[in-house]
């Protein structure tokens, strides 16, 4: 199977946004077996979006588009593809009571301009979208595959893994089946390297992406039966688990904080943070889990000295080791766990940005945990990056740190 990606919006052309989706269908296809031999961009330009949807249409048997489904006079995916194929666009009752309904619970009067959203042409199915407004088109005829997806990355995402993906597996020669190995503590090449080994099987296949939050690590196998591709991914992933060891924290969708969120609540047991260099981002993180409110007290964002010393933190052992210091988290994680009368307190500092109070490198972060079983202390990345990563990874460090902890790793124990 030849596929296309074709990526629809002015403002991809302008500058103004740069196109992720592209890269990340292309990865996709790669492990579905499909072969990728295009990537287009086009603006809202109805006759340049027929015309190269006319190209694609010739030379492709999957073209793959994205963008271009809103409500808005500039959104054209859906007219484009009906003028392509010489079919009339007709409002399909069930979508429009669906995408009423969602305004509805909103609260929300729908807009009449959103009425198109809710169009078919004879040869259109809908894909469904739970994160937004706009269904997909997924188009057969002659022979070809049309599907149109939204612009959106976080829609166009689950769109693609659970309405189309399981649609393609009939056009790929077998049953597919992926499991996606989550990895933090080590760098994509790192990641890759240790897998070397791996790297060249052809089925199942394997390869690394990496991610804001971790490095993924998909595993995908081609089988004519689901056990057997499912067979074929745990013989793989039993081996990936054998190289990257502690470093896997999770599958699949899995974050750090729902894999520490279900440790905790499987124990019964309670978190609180004190946060400095964080700003809250480490609470909020946590919070992103849906079962946090069964394992997550609160936490303060003790950005001044002096509201350290307020709650609690000794003011000699910041005068004397400094704010950021393993000694000021380790005093940060016991005084809110006291505080909050937690199983762990977790205390985070150090210098997201340039500071003229501190001296340590910028990206430096000192984690402590202090519960039952003692305090453990970590330091972060330490990376020279941005203001806005170093606070992103330092609160990945510090999930990880706890993660590690609750599974019984013994790394940094005193």
């Amino acid at each position: 199977m030849r596929a296309e990606i074709l990526s629809c919006g002015t403002e991809l052309l302008l500058g103004h946004i740069t196109d992720t989706n592209a890269p990340y269908l292309a990865q996709s296809l790669a492990t579905l077996g499909i072969d990728l031999y295009y990537v287009s961009q086009v603006g809202d330009n109805q006759g340049r979006i027929v015309e190269t949807l006319r190209r694609a249409w010739e030379r492709s048997d999957l073209v793959i588009m994205t963008g271009g489904l809103g409500p808005t006079e500039d959104d054209l995916a859906r007219e484009s593809i009906s003028a392509l194929l010489g079919e009339t666009m007709q409002v399909d009752p069930r979508l429009e009571a669906e995408l009423r309904g969602m305004f509805t619970a909103r609260h929300a009067t729908m807009p009449e301009r959103n009425i198109k959203q809710a169009t078919l042409i004879p040869s259109a199915q809908a894909l469904s979208n739970p994160r937004g407004t706009a269904p997909g088109w997924i188009v057969e005829k002659e022979g070809h595959i049309i599907v149109a997806m939204p612009g959106v990355p976080r829609e166009m995402y689950q769109m693609w893994e659970h309405e189309v993906v399981p649609r393609l597996s009939a056009y790929t020669g077998g049953r597919i089946f992926t499991r996606i190995l989550r990895v933090w503590g080590l760098g994509e090449s790192t990641v890759e390297e240790q897998l070397d080994a791996l790297l060249h099987n052809s089925n199942p296949t394997i390869a690394t992406y990496a991610k804001n939050d971790a490095v993924d690590v998909r595993i995908t196998a081609k089988a004519e039966t689901h056990e057997r591709a499912e067979q074929l991914v745990a013989e793989m992933e039993a081996q990936a688990r054998q190289i990257l060891g502690h470093h896997i924290f999770g599958v699949d969708k899995e974050t750090l904080q729902s894999v520490v969120g279900r440790h905790l609540t499987e124990r019964n047991q309670w978190l609180a943070v004190m946060e400095s260099l964080t700003g809250g981002l480490l609470s909020s993180t946590i919070t992103d889990h849906a079962g946090s409110s069964k394992h997550f007290i609160g936490g303060i964002v003790s950005y001044s000295p002096d509201l350290k010393v307020q709650l609690g933190v000794p003011r000699q052992t910041i005068e004397r080791y400094g704010i950021v210091s393993e000694e000021t988290a380790r005093a940060m994680a016991r005084v809110i766990r006291e505080y909050m009368r937690a199983d762990y307190g977790l205390g985070i500092t150090g210098v997201a940005g340039p500071d003229k109070q501190e001296d340590k490198p910028v990206g430096t972060a000192y984690i402590a945990i202090d519960g039952p079983e003692g305090v453990v202390t970590g330091m972060g990345p330490g990376w020279r990056a941005s203001r806005e990563d170093n606070k992103r990874l330092a609160t990945l460090a510090a999930l990880n740190l706890l993660r590690l902890h609750l599974e019984g790793v013994k790394l940094g124990q005193r």
